[in-house]
């Protein structure tokens, strides 16, 4: 192989012990010997140290739950635990507060998402004119928002109170809306809403949530359809976390390879989008070997890698850069910028 992915691997100290499937690192190979630039993201929302990448001053991109904890829709790989962490602000007021708060300690961004009706919408409405409020008085503050499902006239809303990213899920199988997410809507539904965004001209980003059937894998690849068919400029994928879950509902956690092999799947059908791992992922040796497989799949960036991968990045001659923000914000400066100087 050239590269050599074996031998870069075993050069690579934080990767001792772990086993890797070789037949995946054929398929990998094509890739890795076009590297192209990655970024490293270290959003502030989750706590994360590693002695590859400098540290990030803990306050650039904080996430605001408009729900708090709370989710009526209690889907079975989250049931609103995501929520728990984030800040809450359950009125329009309480979240002018918090984003002046994270403005006035520097912050660069906002994650903000809610839990969801029975319907799988996140209820922004008395929230909108909070948010064209931050915008007048904050303006390089920049509202990234997680959406649910929504319509057009909800779409274009969300776009007028002037907020700079909308991100989606797509659920590509029929039985894991009814199933996972408990609802009578169909996949196409969720395509409907990525379009409804991108006709408004927000910058739209797509998630895709790997292993959402119970750790298997089912939709993802007609949910990848959806992303051929709209051509985002950014998507992320995720992977389903499965100490989320209800007992009675267990989740198997996702091979890395399998989830691997999609996520090359995808940066093979979408050659020209910024492709990214996002933060959402189960822990371990098997994201070690996740976040290594997306380096050599040729993301273009990944959320709080694991220790080695940025190593990897750079002995594969692929440009590394550190941005402290969350993954779906535009890189806004070179990629090639060195990693040494700093978050941000």
């Amino acid at each position: 192989m050239a590269p050599h992915l074996p031998q870069t691997i075993a050069a690579i100290e934080a990767f001792d012990g772990l086993d890797w499937d070789t037949r995946l690192l054929e398929r990998l190979r094509a890739h890795s010997e076009r590297p192209r630039p990655v970024r490293f993201h270290n959003p502030s929302f989750k706590a994360y140290a590693s002695p590859e990448l400098p540290a990030c001053d803990g306050v650039s991109w904080p996430a605001i739950s408009i729900t708090g904890p709370d989710c009526r829709l209690q889907c079975d790989h989250c049931r609103g635990r995501v929520l728990a962490p984030m800040i809450p602000a359950r009125d329009p007021e309480a979240f002018f507060e918090a984003a002046a708060a994270a403005a006035g300690r520097g912050a660069g961004g906002l994650l903000v998402t809610g839990g969801s009706n029975l319907d799988d919408e996140v209820e922004y409405g008395p929230f909108l004119p909070a948010f064209r409020r931050v915008k007048a008085r904050f303006p390089g503050l920049r509202l990234a928002v997680h959406t649910g499902l929504m319509d057009e006239a909800g779409a274009t809303a969300l776009a007028e109170s002037g907020i700079d990213i909308a991100m989606v899920d797509l659920v590509g199988a029929r039985d894991t809306v009814r199933q996972v997410y408990h609802l009578k809507r169909e996949p196409e539904d969720f395509e409907h809403t990525l379009a409804a965004l991108q006709a408004t001209g927000l910058r739209v980003v797509p998630h895709i949530v790997v292993g959402l059937h119970y750790g298997h894998l089912l939709g993802e690849w007609r949910a990848l359809e959806m992303l051929q068919r709209r051509r985002p400029e950014s998507a992320v994928l995720v992977v389903a976390m499965p100490h989320y879950a209800p007992t009675h509902r267990p989740f198997r956690v996702p091979e890395a390879e399998e989830v691997a092999a999609f996520l090359l799947d995808a940066r093979t059908a979408l050659p020209d989008t910024d492709l990214l791992l996002g933060c959402a992922r189960p822990p371990g040796a098997n994201r070690a070997r996740l976040d290594a497989y997306a380096v050599m799949a040729g993301l273009d960036g990944i959320v709080q890698p694991a220790e080695g991968v940025v190593e990897l990045a750079e002995r594969l001659g692929r440009p590394v850069r550190v941005e402290a923000s969350c993954c779906a914000a535009p890189a806004e400066v070179a990629a090639a910028t060195p990693r040494r100087a700093g978050c941000g």
